[in-house]
């Protein structure tokens, strides 16, 4: 008798967990139909944002608007106008008056391809677009670029991903 009412117990039970797990089926292909395409690129993108007025100025100044509003895909580690802000004195304008080395800024907060923050791991280097090479490190849940803390991550876009940081990180080229 006892083995009886085990698998009558069983069988509820089974029955149970398979009609539990037929409703959430559709639930889940819900899920995945709502996911949307993000429509924006990243140019598009840090305008819509309004803190990225100062980024936005400069990589129309150094004629990059054009690339970064293409095909990708593209990781930029983008610097807030307070990051700007904070730029030596004479620095911003100075740079604005030098393509040349406009350019070689902004290119260094890039990286080709779509780097994620579950992409990223401590002590990597990344080549930039500029040429030279930025260290991720990450500490107690903080990821920094360089020497900039990200403040926001993994901002996407149609033709990649935006981190925001807290610093405009320069060129080792352009700091010797």
């Amino acid at each position: 008798m006892k083995l009886y009412k085990v698998i009558v117990a069983l069988l509820i039970a089974t029955t149970l967990l398979l009609s539990g797990c037929a409703e959430q089926a559709p639930e889940e292909e819900m899920d995945t139909e709502e996911e949307e395409e993000v429509e924006m690129n990243i140019v598009e993108t840090a305008v819509a944002a309004g803190s990225f007025d100062t980024l936005v100025t400069a990589v129309q100044a150094a004629g990059l608007a054009d690339t970064l509003s293409g095909e990708g895909p593209f990781t930029v580690f983008a610097p807030t106008d307070e990051a700007f802000a904070a730029l030596p004195e004479g620095t911003l304008d100075g740079l604005l008056e030098d393509k040349e080395a406009l350019t070689a800024v902004l290119t260094y907060h890039v990286v080709p391809g779509k780097a994620m923050s579950g992409d990223l791991s401590d002590m990597m280097v990344l080549e930039t677009v500029q040429g030279e090479e930025v260290t991720i490190y990450i500490a107690d849940g903080n990821v920094m670029v360089n020497d900039a803390n990200v403040v926001q991550a993994d901002i996407e876009t149609s033709n990649g991903v935006i981190h925001v940081i807290d610093k405009v990180i320069l060129p080792p080229s352009m700091t010797s």
